[in-house]
């Protein structure tokens, strides 16, 4: 797919975005100054982004999701607890994204126009389902999207805490990841003592149908 002229011009234009984004925010100024940064005329920005800066959200966000996943490689992932797993990928993902973070800051603000919460959502979404799949989730049941909601909720909330810290080693942002994930962890267990609960109930109700409807 790089090799499609659309995608190589994208590429270039994302990369000088950035820093003027960061500058004037996730606008048309910014996406002019890109191109015009990179010497793409304006048929050519135009066949790599026929809506200008809000093409750039999915490329943005498709660049900070391909090197988390490349970061992984070097992790010895099965020697770590489920939730350090999930904390690493959230974690690798802003340090992916640390160079860029006022641009992030920026995409986030954009993002919150109410007509543009479908691309938040989606945006989020995928990268929660391909942190769960690089760590090897295979559920095709209700967990499938449970494991997603909740995550992409993670997600959102760390990066909120992520852009008002300003330390240089984003302790507080970590520390804040490890209590969201730990909330995460609990209410599974809460949910795996629910279960058998659940099925209890559902075998009851059966029984007592039986006793009113027969088979």
């Amino acid at each position: 797919m790089a090799d499609i002229p659309s995608a190589r011009f994208r590429a270039r234009i994302l990369e000088a975005f950035t820093a003027h984004a960061a500058r004037l925010g996730w606008t048309a100024a910014a996406f002019k100054a890109a191109c015009e940064e990179v010497q793409l005329s304006e048929g050519e920005a135009a066949l790599a982004c026929p809506h200008g800066a809000a093409d750039l959200f999915d490329a943005f966000a498709d660049r900070a999701d391909e090197a988390m996943l490349a970061a992984l490689d070097d992790l010895d992932l099965p020697a770590m607890r489920y939730s350090q797993r999930v904390k690493a990928c959230v974690q690798l993902r802003l340090e992916a994204q640390a160079p860029y973070k006022d641009a992030a800051r920026a995409m986030t603000r954009a993002l919150t126009r109410p007509d543009r919460a479908p691309i938040a959502a989606r945006l989020l979404w995928r990268t929660a389902d391909r942190i769960w799949r690089a760590l090897g989730d295979t559920s095709t049941d209700e967990n499938f999207y449970s494991k997603r909601a909740i995550l992409s909720g993670v997600l959102a909330s760390t990066y909120a805490r992520w852009f008002s810290d300003d330390t240089a080693d984003h302790e507080a942002t970590w520390t804040f990841l490890d209590a969201r994930i730990a909330n995460v962890m609990q209410f599974e267990k809460f949910k795996a003592r629910l279960k058998p609960i659940s099925e209890g109930v559902q075998t009851a109700v059966g029984v007592a149908a039986r006793f009113r409807y027969g088979r």
